[in-house]
């Protein structure tokens, strides 16, 4: 089984300096909220996906839990993407492989997220999205690549992993693999 893991730690500074508003509970022009979308993707590709959240954001674990995932809250969660990671890693260590896709990236297509998810067809193989050759998200990783991730610390997340291991690209045709939520102009999306 390859677990779904969406990281929805971050603080998204860019999106707002001053902390008050969450880029992840910004509602897109359905009225649902970013973070809710990706999950709700990722959820509908892979069911009994897990979300890494840090602790206290009632909020943001309703709306991945209305999406469909399981919340995990983690301290550690706080040193970014490679803590939050390592995480869900090491709660899902039987897991045959993980895909990690990103509570920012509302736009993911449900067909890109199984097509990763079954490009890892064995222990060492890693895969990831990419739109026009453009390597995006989500990607996964198989098994044998598990004590690694568990390792990850910080917010470096697995760049190390990905430069220095062959990567699948699958091509999704389709933007949404690589556009992110930043700033509140990003809300909309634009083709």
């Amino acid at each position: 089984m390859i677990q779904g893991v969406l990281l929805a730690a971050g603080y998204g500074r860019r999106f707002d300096p001053s902390g008050r508003s969450s880029k992840l509970l910004a509602t897109l022009p359905d009225g649902r909220s970013v973070a809710w979308h990706a999950a709700h993707a990722l959820c509908t590709a892979l069911p009994g996906s897990i979300a890494v959240i840090r602790p206290g954001h009632e909020a943001l674990a309703a709306e991945l839990r209305d999406a469909g995932c399981r919340v995990l809250e983690s301290c550690n969660a706080e040193a970014g993407m490679g803590s939050a990671l390592a995480y869900a890693v090491g709660d899902s260590a039987g897991a045959d492989g993980w895909l990690v896709a990103l509570a920012d990236m509302p736009w993911l297509p449900v067909n890109t997220i199984r097509a990763v998810a079954a490009a890892i067809d064995r222990p060492e193989r890693i895969a990831a999205a990419a739109c026009d050759g453009q390597r995006g998200h989500p990607v996964g990783f198989g098994a044998a690549h598990g004590a690694a991730l568990a390792a990850l610390r910080g917010d470096s997340g697995a760049r190390e992993l990905l430069r220095t291991h062959p990567v699948q690209l699958i091509e999704a045709g389709d933007d949404g693999v690589l556009r992110d939520i930043d700033l509140p102009e990003h809300l909309q999306r634009v083709r």
